[in-house]
């Protein structure tokens, strides 16, 4: 399977918007999962970025 990088970020859009500004009929549990799922990919992304030299997420620093 191949996933783009356009891909992936639109899926983590579309979580981090069930989780921020979910719709009543999203089950709590399910925004809790998706909140975990999140919390992990930005730990990993921060994490990847890190040894590189590279700006983390959030920073405006531009890429080496």
């Amino acid at each position: 399977m191949t996933l783009h990088t356009y891909e992936l970020a639109a899926v983590m859009a579309a979580a981090r918007y069930v989780v921020t500004a979910a719709p009543g009929d999203v089950p709590d549990a399910a925004r809790d999962q998706l909140g975990e799922v999140l919390r992990d990919y930005d730990a990993k992304l921060r994490r990847l970025a890190a040894p590189t030299g590279r700006a983390q997420p959030g920073r405006s620093r531009p890429l080496a």
